[in-house]
């Protein structure tokens, strides 16, 4: 089983996101990413986030706002995925050469235009939805088959 993060830093109509094009045996080589990895030990998911947002960015983030946790069954080597996701919108410093790939800021109307995991179709609209996920993304030898989720608080009415 691994922990991971995955993040999207947003400023006014735009998201940053990776395309990862550098690291040779990458299982998301040509895909575009948002930011995050796996948790360290006794490191919490904000931790986490932070920290893989600054190495992958340059960025300085604050206030992670957590959006969902996605469960990825044996998606890599028959290891079971949950991933914290997140969204920033408090960040500063300036953008570095990332090692992860080629940074872009991304405006929103064009994310779903990338070439994305498929799953990734599905929750990035949720990232704009109030309150917090919980979902099950299925891929068999990394083709997407499935997805169940369940929403919580999505009417902020009922927040």
């Amino acid at each position: 089983m691994k922990l991971a993060t995955l993040c999207y830093v947003r400023r006014a109509g735009q998201t940053l996101m990776v395309h990862r094009i550098k690291k040779a045996n990458d299982m998301h080589m040509g895909k575009w990413n948002g930011m995050g990895g796996k948790l360290e030990p006794g490191e919490t998911p904000e931790e986490c986030a932070m920290r893989e947002v600054f190495e992958e960015t340059g960025l300085v983030v604050r206030n992670p706002l957590f959006k969902g946790m996605i469960t990825f069954p044996a998606f890599s080597k028959e290891e079971d995925w949950y991933t914290f996701v997140f969204v920033m919108t408090e960040f500063e410093g300036q953008l570095i050469d990332s090692p992860e790939g080629t940074l872009a800021w991304i405006d929103n109307e064009h994310l779903l235009e990338l070439n994305l995991w498929e799953g990734d179709r599905v929750f990035i609209p949720w990232l704009d939805q109030p309150g917090f996920f919980s979902a099950k993304f299925v891929y068999e030898d990394y083709e997407f088959v499935s997805h169940d989720e369940v929403f919580y608080f999505r009417d902020a009415e009922k927040a």
